[in-house]
């Protein structure tokens, strides 16, 4: 018994961790990192509304420890936030949602609009900007 009990052991030791998938497939990451970038054009096209830094940066640090906690290397989660084609695929869900809420190119008003609603209704966005 004891006999079985090391080689099960000894198998499992011995086999490699199961790979993690993409982080481009973590529904959690994609959302806080899509959250963000809203926040950012928002806060880049209405005057009247400023981004919170030091919360951003705090809230920057705990999704790194979320994706450390699920077993991501700093250089997979580096390799990932510096790809191009995930920037590109974050950015466009950005403004998918931002076009779906009404703000426009060019209008600021509607970002700011798009912006205080975020605000009051207390989303993830909301949480990153500050109406003056």
């Amino acid at each position: 018994m004891k006999a079985l009990k090391f080689a099960l052991v000894a198998a499992l030791l011995a086999t490699p961790a199961a790979a993690l998938p993409p982080l481009s497939q973590n529904a959690h990451v994609n959302e806080r990192l899509t959250s963000a970038r809203i926040a950012d054009r928002i806060r880049t096209e209405c005057s009247s509304i400023s981004a919170r830094m030091v919360y951003a940066y705090q809230q920057a640090r705990a999704l790194k420890r979320y994706a450390e906690g699920l077993g991501y290397s700093s250089a997979q989660i580096d390799a990932f936030l510096d790809s191009r084609t995930e920037k590109d695929r974050i950015y466009a869900a950005a403004e998918s949602y931002l076009n779906q809420q009404g703000a426009r190119r060019g209008d600021s008003e509607s970002f700011c609009r798009v912006g205080r609603d975020e605000i009051s209704r207390n989303t993830y966005a909301g949480s990153f900007l500050n109406a003056r």
